[in-house]
This record gives C-alpha cells, structure tokens and sequence, in this order.
C-alpha cells in the first residue's frame, strides 16, 4: 500500500532540547493512524513538521511532496485541526463558511452545512459570542467538509464533553473516512478512539518506541489476569509489565506465545492505553 507520510531519521532541536530524535514513520494510505505520546514527548513537533510548520533535518515526504518545499502545494492535499483552533471572532458563522467557500477549492459548503444542522450554533452569531464547545464543533465541521486526503487532528475534541466527542469520531468514520482518506490523530482520550485505529505509533522524548498495526498487536502482546495460584509461574515468563488490580495481578507478555500463557488465567489483548504505559515502562523511560 502506498505511504501518504514517509520519514527518515527526523530531527529537530529547541536549543538544548531535542525534540525529535531519529524519527522515522511510514503511514500509509487509508489508515487510520493513532500518535499516542505523553506530554513534551514530540507528537506535536512531528505533525507540524508533516504539515511544513517547522524545519527540521531528514529524509520527509507527505502526500509525495516536501512540507518544506511544497507547503502551499501540500495544503490542498492536507488538512489539520490543531488543539487550539482560532477563528475570527468578528465573523458570523454565515461569513465563515462565505470565507471559506472563496478560498478553498475543495470545501464543501453543503457538507458543513448539514454537519452545523445537528448543532446548537446559530448562522448569524459571532464567533467570539459562542462557547468554547461550539467554536470546537465550528472548526470540526469546516474542516471535515474539506476533500483532503490526509487529516491531521491534534487534540482534536479539546473543549467538548463526552456526549459531543462521541458524536465527532462517529461523524469522522459516517461522514468523513471512506477508505482512501488517510487520518492521523494525537490525543490523550486514548480510550475514545482505539476502536477507530488501524495503526500504532507511541513517541517518548522524540524517539518512536512502537510502530505497529493494530492487527499486529493482538499477534504480539497478551495480556492476562492471573489466578493466585498461578502466580509464581506467571512471574517466571517474565512479563513486560505487571500490575495489581484489585488485588489481582495483572501481567502483559511481548512475544510469548499464547500457548505458554495458558492455564495462567483470562488472556486477553491490552487495551492500547495499558499497553503504552507497560511500553514506556519496558524501555526505562519512565518510573515504575
């Protein structure tokens, strides 16, 4: 399948600090791509570098262009929600749309339109007069009404509450996704989209510690709720990760055949959120 995002040895240094380390990604067309890192740890300076936002040193190609040569060519291609979004707010949501409509050749008005009609925010309203939930919505709406073939959402539902993001991610595989569309998305609601990932990347201090498809995951780490009795043994195959979870142990295995992990008690796939903190964990980065 072909690669929309194809990077080599990224990186990319805030004086001291060095944000990203030899990154090197491979997203292809038609995934659905989950960046899942904790604070400071790269995501957002690596999708402002696919976006041509930043500079930085390495081999980068996006929608077969380089941000960094092409950004103007590369927008038509691209959209991005990041985890502020600003808009006017002299303007009514009416002149927005307007706006849009006459700068972007592949918005379509009809499309926003129906997404605004299940919201609350009225035509002819300023924008600085609407709540922070509908300026959010406002955004989500004008841009999934945008014909790119790759979204970049950075904390995409910031300022919405559960009801709404549920309705976003519903509307991002109903409305938006159609196979093609490739969707990259870093969020901390891990829980909240896992089901909708076709792929796998965990960022730590700007090094890539997991790249992976979801498929995959199942095939390469178990996770099991061990029996008391079983214990001893359990801790014997040496588990990435272990934990106690109302009093019982709970252990994740990186290739450990399913197998061997039999009779230890309920196997099970981690839950992407457990598997990054068992990842991190595993590589030393973090305190146990």
């Amino acid at each position: 399948m072909e690669n929309v995002v194809a990077a080599r040895a990224l990186e990319k240094t805030y004086g001291s600090l060095k944000a990203l380390d030899g990154v090197d990604l491979a997203i292809s067309a038609g995934s659905i791509c989950g960046l899942i890192g904790p604070n400071g740890a790269g995501k957002t300076t690596t999708l402002k570098a696919l976006l041509g936002l930043i500079d930085v040193r390495g081999e980068l190609e996006v929608a077969g262009m380089d941000p960094r040569a092409a950004r103007h060519s590369l927008m038509q291609e691209v959209c991005f929600i990041a985890d502020v979004g600003i808009l006017p707010g002299w303007m009514t949501t009416r002149r927005l749309l307007d706006y849009v409509e006459s700068v972007h050749p592949r918005f379509d008005r009809t499309r926003a339109e129906r997404l605004l009609a299940d919201t609350d925010i009225p035509a002819d309203k300023r924008i600085r007069a609407l709540s922070k939930g509908m300026i959010t919505q406002l955004h989500l709406s004008v841009v999934m009404a945008i014909d790119a073939s790759l979204l970049v959402l950075d904390e995409p539902t910031i300022g919405l509450d559960i009801m709404y993001r549920k309705t976003f991610y519903d509307r991002l595989l109903n409305d938006y996704y159609d196979g093609s569309r490739t969707i990259v998305i870093s969020t901390h609601q891990v829980e909240e989209i896992e089901h909708l990932l076709t792929h796998l990347l965990f960022i730590d201090k700007g090094r890539i510690v997991l790249d992976m498809p979801v498929p995959e995951m199942a095939e390469h780490y178990v996770e099991v709720a061990v029996e008391p009795a079983q214990r001893e043994r359990a801790l014997s195959l040496d588990p990435m990760h272990k934990r106690e979870l109302l009093g019982q142990l709970v252990c994740i295995y990186a290739g450990v055949a399913r197998r061997h992990l039999e009779g230890l008690g309920e196997l099970r796939t981690p839950a992407v959120a457990d598997l990054f903190v068992a990842k991190l964990k595993r590589e030393g980065n973090h305190e146990n």
